[in-house]
């Protein structure tokens, strides 16, 4: 039995990873760090090392090269890593890598790779229940705020997603829901504890406080890079919100926050009444802000590690436009000049109203007085 030992600061990924090739017939061992697979390596003395470039303390690439300085030279390795950085790959095959692939990638093709490394038979390609999955760049955490959503939770498309995307973790958070959504979610979770986690909040706080506590409490887990939020009706699908993810890994942003913007080649519908409601309190907004931001409303944002206990260690002075919070948080303490240009404001290609939203169209008339407070705790009373 070829062992193979995968070391990988984020668990997420070495979860996935220990169960496809343990699936395969290898003997797997895992270390979240560089010098614990170092530690590992003397006991273990695997076939082949599969390591991650970029890790908190010791990289990939010194691990390599101690590795093949000081106790086996001719182990094989096979990079899988986000760098793409060219002077970086180079440096991994001079030191004697034997392959590197790019993340995102497809467990399969990790499969292929190492059989081909290996020498191992083609009958050592796993089944078609792994075709499709993938190891993303980067680990990110989604909060998804549930009141009441015992009937209309799409728990099929939730599944789907998380063992499809290897990288993604989903938090959903029971808001004191009066009906059986939090043993709905508890369903939901079994046997999948590793990719969903449910946090029950007792009493009913809002959507804001239920983003703020999941948002805090998957803070807790160094292994995200990211942690954004997402309505759990799924008015923005997972497609949308991954292009999210996509901008703010490839930028210098802080925030990607999804635009409702009306254009061709996207579909976007509210209710007429709606929009009318929508573009008043926006215009509203954005004189409040003093930025020209075209919908800050809109469920699905993803944000920087960097800003997550900045943003949500205070609770939001209301319950609806915590949205507008954020930003104005994001203007207070970086400055509006570099708040603008941390934050980026995405069109969705596709955003669908759904039936059952909590929000009437009295509560509309409601955000005017909150866009008051607002205006008054963060650009007067402080």
């Amino acid at each position: 039995m070829k062992r193979i030992l995968a070391i990988d600061d984020q668990q997420l990924i070495l979860l996935s990873l220990e169960k496809h090739l343990t699936d395969l017939g290898y003997e797997v061992k895992c270390a979240d760090s560089g010098q614990e697979g170092l530690r590992l390596f003397d006991s273990f003395d695997p076939d082949l090392i599969i390591v991650d470039i970029n890790m908190d303390g010791m990289s990939g690439l010194e691990v390599i090269e101690t590795v093949k300085r000081e106790k086996k030279p001719d182990v094989k390795v096979l990079v899988l890593s986000g760098n793409n950085d060219e002077d970086t790959i180079i440096n991994g095959f001079d030191l004697g890598i034997d392959d590197y692939m790019k993340k995102p990638l497809s467990l399969n093709e990790v499969s292929v790779r190492i059989g081909r490394i290996l020498g191992v038979k083609k009958d050592r390609i796993p089944s078609d229940d792994s075709k499709g999955k993938i190891l993303q760049r980067n680990c990110v955490g989604v909060v998804i705020p549930c009141y009441n959503e015992e009937k209309r939770l799409l728990s099929k498309e939730f599944i789907d997603f998380t063992n499809s995307n290897l990288g993604y973790h989903l938090c959903f958070v029971n808001d004191g829901s009066t009906d059986d959504t939090l043993n709905v979610l508890l369903e939901l979770q079994k046997g999948r504890e590793d990719n969903i986690s449910v946090y029950n909040c007792e009493k009913n706080g809002g959507k804001g406080e239920a983003v703020r506590q999941g948002v805090l409490h998957m803070a807790k887990d160094k292994q995200l890079d990211y942690i954004g939020y997402l309505d759990a009706d799924l008015s923005t699908d997972f497609k949308d919100f991954d292009d999210l993810v996509k901008t703010i890994a490839s930028s210098d942003f802080k925030i990607v926050s999804g635009s409702r913007m009306s254009r061709m080649g996207a579909d976007i519908t509210k209710e007429s009444a709606r929009k009318i409601i929508s573009k008043t309190i926006n215009l509203i907004i954005r004189n409040i802000l003093g930025m020209s931001f075209n919908d800050t409303q809109c469920g699905a944002k993803i944000m920087d590690k960097e800003v997550f206990n900045e943003l949500f260690k205070e609770k939001f002075i209301t319950r609806w436009l915590f949205d507008v919070e954020i930003f104005m948080r994001m203007r207070k303490f970086y400055g509006k000049k570099k708040a603008i240009s941390y934050i980026c404001e995405q069109p969705l290609k596709r955003w669908i109203h759904a039936d059952g939203s909590k929000l009437s169209m009295k509560d509309s008339v409601k955000i005017v007085g909150q866009l008051g407070q607002i205006a008054y705790h963060y650009s007067f009373k402080n």
